[in-house]
């Protein structure tokens, strides 16, 4: 495995023009952190990538674990780094708002570590059981597994919808497994235990015990420290648009900004497209107190119940 020759890194060009396009200000500080690591140790790396990369053949016979730390943030060419940081500038944007920086942070470096681990124990359980050795000289490099990991989270945390994998709409909660496949055979030189290993971990903690034992190691910190400003949205070609953005629906956290109710839904529950949208008609009705009535909607019982318990609120 050998870096590419360095020429015009049009990948970490682009990449960089991206950070820039949405604003450095705009991205939460650990998502901040975690794009300028990556591009850091992809300019100067610590060790080559053969010397960076996880196998079962160099952690677990040789003994080298400090590359369950290296792997993660080495890259193989600019085009790797760009598509992995891509994604993650959009990842953190969303899941770092939620769950708050220094919970995030918390996220990333357990998800760094044990996606590592997770695909040791895979590789090891094939060659094992497939009685082929080259399984345990599999060598792979890069922060693709964390990010399948962040991708089972954010399908979690905004569940429904569909997700455009190779053209075809794909249900969010599949998308991770359509897009391991598709990869898989569309890309040659991927590490399929790799990716599989980040979804295994991204269910672990939304579907296992992970994120309990993670709140019962910390102890110390919050999972949703607010970080208030803009949030931006991406489709697949990049930037597409940003909307206000503002903690909600949390003690503690009143609203103290009016909300833009023109601003792009993209990304909202349908809940939350119901409350915005059901504010905006109470400030409308007051606005027109004066004018001739309206047309009546018909709201089912659950949207009147939220209609009048919006209604109080606003008139406190």
């Amino acid at each position: 495995m050998q870096r590419r020759s360095r020429g015009i890194n049009t990948g970490l060009l682009l990449l960089l023009s991206q950070i820039f396009h949405v604003g450095i200000n705009n991205i939460p500080p650990v998502t901040l952190a975690t794009l300028a690591l990556n591009i850091w140790f992809f300019l100067n790396p610590l060790k080559p990538l053969l010397g960076s990369c996880l196998s079962v053949e160099k952690c677990y016979q040789q003994k080298d674990w400090q590359r369950l730390l290296l792997s993660p943030i080495h890259h193989v060419d600019d085009w790797h780094l760009y598509f992995n940081m891509a994604s993650m500038l959009w990842k953190g944007i969303h899941l770092e708002r939620r769950l708050g920086s220094r919970w995030f942070a918390y996220v990333i470096t357990t998800f760094s570590l044990l996606t590592g681990v997770v695909y040791l124990l895979l590789e090891f359980a094939l060659a094992e059981f497939m009685d082929e050795p080259d399984f345990r000289r599999n060598c792979a490099v890069g922060f693709s597994g964390v990010l399948f990991a962040l991708k089972v989270l954010n399908n979690h945390y905004c569940p429904g919808g569909f997700v455009n994998v190779l053209g075809f709409p794909v249900p969010s909660k599949f998308a991770c497994w359509a897009e391991l496949l598709a990869i898989h055979f569309i890309s040659t030189g991927t590490s399929f235990a790799g990716h599989l290993a980040g979804i295994l971990v991204g269910l672990m903690y939304t579907c296992g015990p992970l994120k309990r034992i993670m709140e019962t190691c910390s102890g110390v910190f919050p999972s949703n420290i607010d970080y208030p400003g803009q949030q931006y949205y991406f489709n697949s070609l990049g930037y597409s648009g940003y909307q206000d953005y503002y903690p909600r629906g949390r003690p503690g956290y009143p609203e103290e900004v009016p909300r833009n109710f023109d601003a792009y839904t993209a990304g909202l529950s349908e809940e939350e497209q119901l409350e915005r949208a059901l504010r905006a008609s109470l400030r409308d009705q007051g606005d027109r107190r004066n004018s001739p009535p309206a047309y009546r909607f018909q709201l089912t019982p659950e949207e009147e119940m939220r209609r009048k318990r919006l209604h109080r609120f606003d008139g406190q």
